[in-house]
């Protein structure tokens, strides 16, 4: 079958789904969720995914776009989490998505009293963790200790009073969180998955879910023989037994030039803190982000978090503690934040807790919850099994997504489309995302199949001629 998610197929699968039940009904369009749906579909289940706006709307498009070898949770002592964390990050490196994560290098700039020793034991650790998980070292090569004058090469941007070199490593880095997303939704239509978006699940029950048409108004019951709840900081809104704690993540967007950097990021440590790091990363369309904050929110969870002026002084402070250049308000071209779906233990500061994932199950609805992007895979597979619909074991580590596999065509396309790129260069990348990504307003386009929407400017500038070509892509489906 097709991996092509457009309006025309989008229409034919709720005909489809209006009188036909299916295995597994997936409610929403995250990593997680997409990730159930193609380890579902691969095992030859019937399934159906519904997502009440876009794909990878809510927090999977808000992360700092890497695929992390769980370095963070070795030093918080859970050592099963980050053994967790560096398989998963070799599959995406070296199986499913190699054409969407690259290594990326790291540097923590050691300045004045640095307790390097330390912190270089640390990244042996997680180097032998990446040996562990069998990751090659010509994906990810070992940590070592540079000098200034490298260090300085590698991030020229860097203060140089007091530098004493840095510690170098390297984790994987997405061309684009929800890209992945993206990829892992067509790939499950490929196995035959009926992904349809704008469609809101108002209850839920172990024989399906009342679900709403957000374009048209119309309802409808779609039966299942199970479902499973991935829908991460709202899952308590259809699962109010499921108790969460989410934590906000912030990233500020600044200009690359600005900030001194090229393509080596930045692990600055935060003053005062033990085991806190800040991340400087650069991107591949000369932008860098500056992240990230772990607060707790409290109240409603909105479906577009903000960023407060607090993280922003934050972040710019820890960044400029060893940039040669003080980043100011000013230098800020945008910003964007992410919640977590952290598990509520009913203790313990946001920053400390668990990022481990559960798979609940309760009057036949499976809830997943937790976790991180890294280990969406591995989330999946559990949620399937927990479902008892199969027997069949997850074949989700060998299945390349799609965009997977030799490239050619112009760079900037290769980078984000993999395989692709030459089909995408002949139609446009705004025609490719209506035709064969799922978007269906220019929304999609802007914010979730390309970044143009991080920047505010950028977006404005584009706005117009994106919507027009949507329309008119539209149009033509009908």
């Amino acid at each position: 079958m097709k991996t092509s998610l457009n309006a025309g197929r989008r229409r034919a699968d709720l005909d489809h789904l209006a009188s036909s039940p299916v295995d597994l009904l997936v409610v929403g369009g995250g990593v997680t969720g997409a990730g159930v749906a193609l380890d579902a579909a691969s095992r030859g289940l019937s399934v159906c995914l519904v997502e009440a706006h876009d794909l990878a709307f809510g927090t999977s498009r808000w992360s700092s776009k890497l695929v992390h070898g769980g370095l963070r949770y070795l030093a918080q002592g859970e050592v099963g989490v980050a053994y967790e964390s560096a398989v998963e990050r070799g599959i995406l490196m070296t199986r499913t998505a190699p054409h969407l994560v690259r290594a990326l290098p790291q540097l923590v700039p050691l300045h004045g009293k640095a307790h390097d020793p330390v912190v270089m034991a640390g990244l042996r650790a997680g180097d032998v963790l990446r040996r562990l998980a069998r990751t090659p070292s010509r994906v990810l090569p070992g940590p070592r200790r540079v000098p200034a004058a490298e260090a300085l090469a590698l991030a020229p941007g860097l203060r140089r009073a007091g530098l004493r070199g840095g510690l170098l490593s390297f984790d994987g880095q997405l061309i684009d969180d929800a890209r992945l997303v993206v990829a892992l939704a067509r790939t499950a239509a490929g196995f035959g998955a009926r992904i349809v978006t704008r469609a809101r699940a108002t209850s839920l029950s172990g024989r399906g879910a009342h679900v709403v048409d957000t374009l048209t108004g119309a309802s409808l019951h779609i039966g299942a023989r199970a479902v499973v709840n991935a829908t991460g900081v709202w899952a308590g809104d259809l699962a109010p037994e499921v108790r969460l704690r989410p934590s906000r993540g912030s990233h500020l967007v600044l200009s690359a030039s600005t900030v001194g950097l090229s393509s080596t990021a930045l692990t600055v440590p935060v003053p005062g803190a033990r085991n806190r790091y800040a991340l400087v990363l650069p991107q591949r369309d000369g932008r860098v982000y500056v992240g990230l904050t772990d607060e707790p929110v409290d109240g409603p969870i909105p479906d577009v978090p903000t960023v407060p002026q607090s993280d922003v002084d934050f972040l710019l402070g820890v960044a400029s503690s060893v940039l040669e250049r003080e980043l100011t308000r000013a230098d800020v071209l945008g910003a964007f934040a992410g919640l977590r779906p952290l598990l509520d233990t009913g203790d313990g500061p946001s920053a400390e807790l668990s990022r481990g994932h559960a798979v609940l199950t309760n009057d036949g609805v499976t809830t997943v919850v937790g976790g991180k992007l890294t280990t969406y895979r591995s989330m999946a597979a559990k949620a399937v099994d927990a479902t008892a619909l199969t027997t069949t074991r997850s074949r989700t580590a060998g299945i390349p997504l799609v965009g997977a596999g030799p490239t050619t065509g112009p760079p900037h396309l290769v980078a984000r489309y993999g395989a692709e790129a030459p089909d995408v260069a002949e139609v446009g990348e705004v025609a490719w995302a209506v035709r064969h990504e799922g978007a269906l307003t220019a929304d999609d386009v802007l914010d979730r199949r390309t970044r143009i929407g991080l920047v505010p400017t950028d977006r404005t500038a584009a706005e117009p001629a994106v919507t027009a070509e949507v329309a008119e892509e539209l149009a033509a489906q009908t």
